[in-house]
């Protein structure tokens, strides 16, 4: 069995071609097309963050609302860039958003990807170390969240509080008993996989990596996650960790399906991204029999125990969980992913 959700880059245009024309229809269906994945029987609504962007950027307000309306579904990001984030607020919102959804939430967080501004992170009022690159002030952004988030008293109490304390050192409130074990960290590369596992995140490996072999992406993937797994082993946590890959993936089952993604099949591509060269991943798009056999050759998905769909979100609610369902319905029951098809509205019809 494998968790399957989607993941959302929210993307929002003026354009009258798009579903998503504001940042008003980007957020309220975000929020319902998370309601449609639950009822379909998916395991996880995750969203993309990028600032100075016409996509998803202040994730908490966002979480929360998925929160009160979903009552099962995982709900995650996938990333927080951390060089952006003030780690101590930052445990106070995800505490509140964790115990609203009802200890749901599944905190994806990197040290960033190229940005829309140069040096996005310096208008949030943050600045490396001297020494220390914009990635390493990110990796520190998150070692301070995790600590914070272990619930631990840090602050002296005031002797003369306007409100009574409890005894010995304050920590932040609200705190969400087990949120530090539902943290994950984006990498791209081995070396930050394996940074990942020595401090107890689960990994979220990227839709891109660092091409460190020449070979195909989801081999190098599934590299990454074997290292990641044994460096997670040579730290002695005692839990198992979770793994997820995101890929894009349309089952073509009807004309619609075919007029968008019908084209011929993807390739990995090469590029360079921030001065490094990276690998960037197929997507998948055939019939329902072919794509189960060109998804049981990808060994990155393989090896991983959560799928994230990525979807096109500005083709609007109802395509997209048309999308999530044609998965859940026609290809993972093949894949051994799920037990039988899904048990959504056209799963019922069919």
């Amino acid at each position: 069995m494998k968790k399957l959700g989607f993941l959302s880059f929210g993307h929002w245009s003026p354009s009258p071609h798009s579903g998503t024309r504001s940042a008003a229809d980007t957020l309220l269906q975000s929020i319902d097309l998370a309601v449609a994945a639950e009822e379909l029987g998916a395991d996880g609504a995750y969203f993309r963050v990028h600032h100075f962007a016409r996509q998803l950027a202040s994730p908490f307000p966002l979480l929360a609302a998925v929160g009160a309306k979903t009552s099962r579904i995982e709900i995650g990001t996938g990333v927080i860039d951390m060089r952006y984030e003030n780690p101590f607020y930052m445990a106070e919102d995800a505490g509140s958003a964790d115990l609203i959804a009802g200890g749901r939430l599944q905190l994806g967080l990197s040290r960033g990807s190229p940005e829309q501004v140069v040096d996005g992170w310096r208008h949030f009022g943050f600045q490396p170390a001297p020494g220390e690159s914009d990635a390493d002030m990110g990796r520190r952004h998150a070692e301070v969240l995790l600590e914070l988030l272990k619930g631990e008293g840090f602050a002296q109490p005031n002797p003369r509080p306007m409100f009574p304390n409890p005894p010995g050192l304050l920590r932040l409130e609200p705190h969400s008993k087990g949120l530090r074990e539902r943290i994950w960290w984006g990498s791209a590369s081995d070396a930050t996989a394996i940074w990942a596992a020595q401090q107890g995140m689960n990994l979220q490996s990227s839709t891109l990596k660092a091409d460190e072999t020449g070979e195909p992406f989801h081999v190098q993937q599934a590299r990454q996650i074997r290292a990641y797994r044994e460096a997670w082993k040579d730290a002695g946590h005692a839990r198992t960790p979770r793994v997820s890959v995101s890929r894009s993936i349309f089952a073509l089952v009807n004309d619609q399906d075919r007029a968008y993604f019908g084209r011929g099949d993807g390739a990995d591509q090469v590029g360079v991204i921030d001065n490094m060269r990276a690998v960037f991943g197929r997507s998948y798009a055939a019939e329902p029999d072919r794509l189960v056999e060109q998804l049981r050759a990808d060994e990155a998905i393989a090896e991983a125990d959560t799928l994230l769909l990525t979807v096109p979100n500005q083709l609007g609610v109802a395509y997209n969980a048309h999308v999530i369902e044609s998965i859940l319905k026609h290809v993972a029951p093949a894949l051994g992913w799920r037990g039988g098809p899904a048990a959504g509205p056209e799963a019922k019809a069919a």
